[in-house]
């Protein structure tokens, strides 16, 4: 039974878009929300550019998308497509004809800004190549590049703004019978990210793309990203999101999971609940989590492990987790296994046991989900 039954307040109701694709990546429908990033080299050097592809990759990116300024990145492209284990956009700014030489390279998805792409005849070109080449596009409205007549008439970027941006160019590609597009109308301040937002879904049916761009920091973006992104997709609006972060684009990736995560909208690897710490922990609560986060990353499986320093929350967060390890006196503490209590260890021993305990309970769930689908094949 779902838990949406018994815990209606769990409940998201996801905007009903249509479904395009990112080369085999659904996105928008009942697809699953795609987490995507950036990668922040230089696009010539091909081998640098692989190897963040394959990083963010291997840390659960759906789609990467890479910056085509020239046209000798435009070439790198083709090589880093046929490298690449997940599909490709290609970011275009200024140059429309960077737009062609990426759809012919291979590119899955052309991301082209409104703003400055140029006039309506470049635009059709662009969409010509896309359909020539079966790539979907995508619309990246941004306050910080509208256009000059829409700022002449509005004043200041504003959400009227953006959608009406957004809504003239969604024109072009429809009327050139051109439908596999997604949309984006980012912003760095957040209430204007979201009203856009809120505004742009309620005037199509495209997939929404989400993101709070020029967010900051590893920390400063972080925060705004979850309470921008977290704001929208509670709301049901968001088919796939990048979270926009100065940080190793890794970083973006994860913190884009644990977004959904904490929303019940996507589940990747294990989900760790563990205290603040305080006076009464039993351990030192801090380090061991910093030391389970890396020694659990390349857990896959979508799994909970409560780790807690004393016996006030302890047991109760046990009983929810898969995993669990609760603080005690005389340095020990008590594991539980599927919310039960199962055996006490000691403390110099909770970083082993805890891993192997994860392990084996990781690949009980990919065995049973594995059965599960062979069965459901005959």
């Amino acid at each position: 039974m779902s838990l949406h039954a018994v815990r209606p307040w769990r409940h998201i109701e996801r905007r009903k878009s249509r479904q395009i694709h990112v080369g085999p990546v659904a996105v928008g429908g009942d697809a699953p929300i795609s987490v995507q990033t950036m990668t922040n080299t230089v696009t010539t050097d091909i081998r640098a550019t692989i190897e963040q592809v394959q990083r963010a990759a291997e840390a659960g990116a759906d789609i990467v998308r890479i910056s085509i300024p020239d046209e000798a990145s435009s070439k790198a492209l083709k090589e880093i497509v046929a490298e690449s284990p997940v599909p490709i956009v290609a970011d275009i700014h200024f140059h429309y004809r960077r737009g062609i030489e990426a759809a012919e390279a291979g590119a899955a998805c052309l991301r082209i800004n409104p703003g400055n792409i140029g006039d309506e005849k470049r635009v059709r070109e662009v969409i010509k190549a896309a359909r020539d080449h079966g790539c979907s596009m995508r619309i990246g409205v941004n306050a910080g590049s509208l256009e000059k007549h829409l700022l002449d008439k509005y004043g200041e970027p504003c959400p009227e703004a953006m959608v009406e941006s957004a809504l003239d160019h969604i024109r072009i590609l429809e009327d050139n019978d051109f439908f596999e597009f997604k949309i984006s109308v980012k912003a760095s301040d957040v209430f204007l990210a979201a009203a856009a937002y809120q505004g742009i879904a309620e005037a199509t049916d495209a997939p929404i793309h989400l993101g709070i761009t020029e967010a900051g920091g590893f920390v400063s973006g972080t925060i705004k990203s979850a309470v921008g992104l977290g704001n929208l997709l509670w709301s049901g609006i968001g088919d796939t999101i990048r979270v926009s972060l100065s940080a190793d684009p890794v970083e973006e990736v994860k913190v884009g999971y644990e977004i959904l995560k904490s929303l019940g909208l996507r589940h990747r690897g294990v989900n760790i609940i563990s205290c603040p710490s305080c006076a009464r922990q039993g351990f030192d609560v801090i380090s061991t989590v910093a030391e389970l986060e890396k020694r659990l990353e390349h857990i896959k499986t979508p799994m909970s492990l409560s780790i807690i320093g004393c016996v006030v929350n302890g047991p109760g967060e046990a009983l929810m987790t898969d995993v669990g390890f609760t603080g005690g006196g005389a340095g020990h503490g008590m594991v539980y296994l599927a919310g039960k209590q199962d055996h006490r260890i000691a403390n110099e021993e909770m970083i082993e046991r805890i891993v192997a305990e994860v392990e084996k309970k990781a690949a009980e769930i990919d065995a049973a989900r594995a059965a599960s689908e062979a069965e459901a094949a005959e």
